[in-house]
């Protein structure tokens, strides 16, 4: 189906609160749709009697009163008017600001609920502006990505991802592979006649141009997904090496539970923290040995999966063990299992041995491993790991401007399915293929990058990307 309409449309009346459920100082029930003025003159009596009723208000205005129930007055509020098609969802919307409290926003959504409103659904006010052409698919997800941002990072990443930079450039992409169909299809027309509207050479570079601009953008994912999600770290290493410790320390507070017996931790335990912009989604997990406990075989077995989800790891080890070089095969194992990983070795208990440095040093030589000494108990060193991680994904603050970048894994899967398209397109110009299954392939990159922002999209999709959306959003 395509989501744009020529008009916007005025579906029926919903409601739902805005803000957040609990006490605060105001709170916004908003509604949209067919007759929303009418169903406010209803319930909304002006603080000046003498003005115009809000069906018949200016846009963008404001109009203090109170509302009733009958001649129970519910609450004092101001109303916003937004006239279609100039407000967010383009149709004719209402924004009521109440007194902040559960039960008075109960009360105003209810009112407006027996006076012709339904319950909006998950996502519906977004949904609606995606369908009435407001916003492509692509911003409408950026919405939610910013509501649900976690840090700065992710935060502006959403925000330049609304402001339209990759609607924009997957725009381009898909006027380009239009051309070329159209050129194809042309062809097609005339079989009979043999006539080439674009050159077999002039086709292949136009794909090659076409594979070099989703390459760039597949290739974004992977900066993308670390500004949106968080760095995936997982700190790991032999039972009592201090892992929870460091977790504790780095977290600031008391989460996970510390014991000078090995196999405290059972299972793996998930945080986050933020440093300098960038959040880092901690695991701590399992201490890597032989289990004979089905349990404790069970945590290890999910340490590993843990492990290989990570962007980075930070093995620990205690520096001040009289058998520490016993380590150094488990980190040489982490480097060749994981190269797509950063690892990162760190040295702890560096306050119970005199030549803590010379270790690390010896360390360092044998793993090729950035190593930090660090005393996780009384916090030493703290302050150069957390250095040491941000550079390990250094360039992440630069890329929180860039307009163009993939950030979303269905995007990402979008652009990947159409880069092999394009792939199969170019083999079967080389080969001199029918024009029938070249303009097949391009045909199907076309669609895949008209899935992102929802030029081709489904209501399967739909219901997924806005169910996943707070009710008033």
């Amino acid at each position: 189906m395509t989501a744009s309409l020529q008009q916007p449309l005025q579906g029926e009346p919903i409601a739902a609160i805005a803000t957040p459920i609990g006490v605060g100082a105001l709170a916004i029930v908003r509604m949209t749709g067919d007759g929303v003025f009418g169903i406010a003159d209803r319930v909304f009596r002006k603080a000046q009697p003498a003005e115009a009723s809000l069906a018949d208000s200016s846009g963008y205005t404001a109009h203090f009163g109170r509302l009733y129930d009958g001649e129970r007055m519910v609450d004092e509020v101001i109303v916003l008017v937004f006239c279609s098609p100039d407000s967010f969802t383009t149709e004719d919307m209402v924004e009521i600001t109440c007194h902040g409290g559960p039960e008075v926003t109960r009360q105003v959504l209810r009112l407006l609920l027996d006076n012709g409103c339904r319950m909006a659904e998950p996502g519906e006010f977004t949904r609606r502006a995606f369908l009435n052409g407001r916003i492509d698919l692509l911003q409408a997800e950026a919405i939610g990505e910013m509501i649900h941002a976690r840090s700065e990072s992710a935060y502006r990443t959403a925000v330049n991802q609304m402001k339209g930079g990759l609607s924009e450039k997957l725009g381009m992409l898909r006027e380009q592979l239009l051309h070329s169909c159209a050129l194809l299809e042309l062809e097609l027309d005339f079989s009979e006649e043999d006539v080439e509207f674009q050159s077999r050479e002039e086709l292949t570079g136009q794909i090659e141009k076409l594979q070099e601009e989703v390459g760039s953008l597949v290739e974004s994912y992977r900066h993308g997904r670390l500004l949106s999600e968080g760095v995936a770290t997982a700190i790991v290493g032999k039972p009592n090496a201090g892992k929870s410790t460091l977790l504790n320390t780095l977290l600031e507070e008391e989460r996970a539970i510390v014991s000078h017996m090995p196999g405290t931790t059972r299972d793996y335990i998930e945080e986050c923290f933020i440093h300098e912009k960038t959040m880092f989604r901690l695991t701590d997990t399992a201490g890597l040995r032989h289990a004979e406990e089905e349990i404790e075989h069970e945590g290890i077995r999910r340490s590993y999966e843990k492990i290989a989800e990570a962007d980075l790891i930070l093995y620990i080890l205690d520096i001040g063990a009289p058998y520490y070089e016993e380590d150094i095969p488990a980190v040489q194992q982490l480097l060749e299992t994981y190269p797509d990983s950063r690892v990162i070795v760190v040295a702890n208990k560096i306050d119970t041995v005199k030549d803590s440095e010379e270790r690390t040093e010896r360390i360092a030589a044998m793993t090729g491993c950035g190593v930090f000494g660090i005393s996780a108990k009384r916090q030493d060193g703290i302050g150069e790991l957390k250095t040491a991680m941000n550079s390990m994904v250094e360039g992440l603050d630069k890329l929180h401007d860039a307009s163009v970048l993939v950030t979303s894994m269905r995007h990402y899967e979008a652009l990947r399915n159409a880069a092999d398209a394009l792939q199969n397109a170019r083999e079967l110009v080389e080969a001199q293929a029918e024009t029938e299954l070249i303009a097949f392939e391009l045909r199907s990159a076309l669609d895949y990058v008209g899935e992102i922002t929802g030029k081709v999209v489904n209501e399967e999709v739909l219901n997924v990307i806005f169910g996943q959306f707070c009710i008033g959003k």
